[in-house]
C-alpha cells in the first residue's frame, strides 16, 4: 500500500490528467491571440516534457491533500510516510512550514499535514491533489445574502477571479461549493476540483450555473498567464449542499492550468493509479 501511495503522489505531480490536457488543447484551437496561443503551447510542451523526464510539472509541488472514500482505519501515519518518501524520491520541493515561525519541516509533513478528508460512502479509494500556493492564495469564501440567486453567485465567483488576475497562473480550473456551512462549502469546492472536466452537473440548475460562471469568467479577458485572450478558465465544477434558510455560504477554490490530481483505486484485490 505504501508503494502505491508514493506512486499516486508521483503520478499526480508529474503527469497532467488527460481531461486537463484536452481542455488546454481545445483552448489552443479556439485562441485567436498569438501571445495567448503561445502560452498555451508552452503549457502543453511543459506537460509533455515533465511526463517524458519524470519530473514535477511545476516547482511548487504544493500542500499534500488526500481524499479518502469508503471505509478506512487509521491511515494518517501511512499517508504521512508516503509524503515523506515521495518528497525524497520524486522529488517534491519541501514547502510546509510552521504558520508563525515559518520553520520548514523539510519533508512536507507537519501538524495536520498532509491534509486528509474522509468522504463517506462509495468504494474505497484515495485521491491526491497537491494544492499550490499561487492558486490557493486566490481562493475565497463568503456568506452571501440568502436571497442571492445564480446571477449573484456567478458574479461573486467572477469577481474572485478578476481580483486574482494572473497570480494563479491562468487558465484556471474553478471548484465552487455552495451551501452547508462556510467550512462545508470550502470542502465542497475542493471536492468539485476532483470532478472531470468536459462534463457537467447532473442537476440542471447547477449545470446551468457552471456554464454561466464559465462564460462570465472567460469574458474577463485575463487569458493565459494574464496575457489576454479567450480562455481565462478551462472549466467550472459546482457541488452544493442544503443550508440554513437564513444563510448562503459560497466558496471558490482555484487551481492553476496544471490542475494535478490522481486516484488510487482498489481493483481485483490490487491497487491501481488512475486519472480522470
Amino acid at each position: 500500500m505504501l508503494d502505491g501511495l508514493v506512486e499516486l503522489i508521483r503520478t499526480a505531480v508529474v503527469r497532467l490528467p488527460p481531461d486537463v490536457t484536452a481542455a488546454l488543447e481545445a483552448a489552443l484551437a479556439a485562441e485567436e491571440e498569438e501571445l495567448a496561443a503561445l502560452q498555451l503551447r508552452l503549457m502543453l510542451e511543459n506537460a509533455a516534457r515533465a511526463e517524458e523526464l519524470g519530473v514535477p510539472l511545476c516547482q511548487d509541488t504544493g500542500v499534500p491533500v488526500f481524499f479518502l472514500r469508503g471505509e478506512w482505519g487509521e491511515v494518517e501515519p501511512l499517508l504521512a510516510e508516503a509524503v515523506r518518501r515521495a518528497t525524497e524520491q520524486v522529488p517534491l520541493r519541501p514547502c510546509i512550514v510552521h504558520p508563525l515561525s515559518r520553520e520548514n519541516t523539510g519533508d512536507n509533513t507537519g501538524a495536520h499535514v498532509p491534509v486528509v478528508h474522509r468522504i463517506p460512502g462509495g468504494e474505497r479509494s484515495v485521491s491526491f491533489m497537491p494544492k499550490g500556493a499561487g492558486s490557493e492564495n486566490c481562493s475565497a469564501a463568503a456568506p452571501l445574502p440568502p436571497s442571492a440567486g445564480a446571477g449573484e453567485i456567478a458574479g461573486f465567483v467572477a469577481d474572485v477571479v478578476r481580483r486574482a488576475g494572473a497570480k494563479p497562473c491562468p487558465p484556471v480550473v474553478l471548484g465552487v461549493g455552495i451551501g452547508g456551512t462556510l467550512e462545508h462549502a470550502a470542502l465542497l469546492s475542493k471536492l468539485a476540483l476532483l470532478l472531470p472536466l468536459g462534463t457537467e452537473s447532473e442537476e440542471p440548475a447547477l449545470a446551468e450555473l457552471e456554464r454561466r460562471i464559465l462564460r462570465e469568467v472567460n469574458s474577463l479577458g485575463i487569458g493565459p498567464m494574464g496575457f489576454g485572450g479567450r480562455c481565462t478558465c478551462l472549466g467550472v465544477r459546482v457541488l452544493s449542499a442544503h443550508c440554513h434558510t437564513a444563510s448562503l455560504p459560497v466558496a471558490v477554490s482555484l487551481q492553476c492550468w496544471a490542475h494535478r490530481r490522481a486516484t488510487l483505486v482498489e481493483r481485483d484485490g490490487s491497487w491501481e493509479v488512475v486519472q480522470p
